[in-house]
């Protein structure tokens, strides 16, 4: 599972991507291209974190603390209290020393209330792709099969050197526009490890941008309700830690009313 937390999180939990809306006198439907190796692959990995289980959940609520590292030094956690509801919709609350910050998603748009800054204000562009990365990277992205609706290529990378005696499998997503992510799992048990791509960011001496390889470590994984998730996620950009979300607690399917994602009315009225 991975969070998308504010901006850095792009890298951690569990949505879906833009529904493909197809008439067939009209559209044609994105072609999806798959390996078989890479199928068989995805297939293991499902019954490895609950299966059905896992396929059934449709709303998590996830408690904990997101760390920030600054130059690969850590800072001071957060609190942070994450919402989803499937299939489009999250709402993450931090809260700590007083301040409170809450970034909203759903679909293509969204919100974020600044107690410290009292201010309620759509997000900018920036803030929306970076909430549409998070999506396209996910491993439920990759697991639950939402890629297939955007036509997408699924193929088979190989083995890779994870650590003394162990590897990873590893697939690789390619989508029309040229974004790929990469997901490999442990070849001991099947298990999501570490999810690598790359995105433009801008240059520290200059307004030209490049690519910089970026990168989710799962970690400690724990078992929910026969449903096993990764308690803790570290993400690094160009081989420097930048984030870890260290999960408390997570719940399935608990009720999550449609009104927890709605933009208030004004900044009096945030709940």
């Amino acid at each position: 599972m991975k969070v998308s937390l504010f901006s850095e999180l792009s890298s951690l939990i569990l949505l879906i991507m833009l529904a493909v809306v197809s008439c067939p006198a009209q559209t044609e439907k994105p072609k999806v291209t798959t390996d078989e190796k890479a199928e068989q692959i995805i297939q293991r990995a499902v019954q490895a974190v609950g299966g059905d289980r896992y396929l059934n959940v449709q709303s998590i609520i996830g408690r904990g603390f997101f760390t920030d590292f600054k130059d690969g030094i850590s800072q001071i956690p957060t609190k942070f209290v994450d919402y989803i509801l499937y299939p489009d919709k999250e709402r993450t609350e931090f809260s700590g020393g007083g301040v409170r910050l809450i970034q909203t998603n759903y679909r293509d748009a969204g919100w974020i209330f600044d107690g410290a800054a009292k201010t309620l204000k759509d997000q900018n562009a920036g803030q929306i792709e970076d909430f549409r990365v998070a999506m396209r990277t996910s491993i439920e992205n990759l697991l639950r099969g939402w890629w297939r609706k955007q036509g997408a290529t699924l193929s088979y990378v190989g083995r890779r050197e994870a650590g003394v005696g162990r590897r990873n499998e590893t697939v690789r997503l390619t989508y029309p526009d040229g974004f790929w992510i990469e997901y490999e799992f442990a070849a001991a048990d099947n298990l999501p490890a570490k999810i690598l791509y790359q995105r433009k960011h801008k240059k520290t001496d200059s307004d030209e941008k490049e690519d910089i390889p970026e990168e989710d470590r799962l970690h400690k994984p724990i078992t929910i309700d026969g449903v096993i998730v990764p308690y803790v996620i570290d993400h690094f950009r160009n081989g420097v830690q930048t984030s870890r979300i260290n999960y408390e607690s997570v719940e399935f399917n608990k009720a999550i009313a449609d009104s927890l994602f709605a933009k208030p009315a004004s900044f009096k009225a945030v709940k």
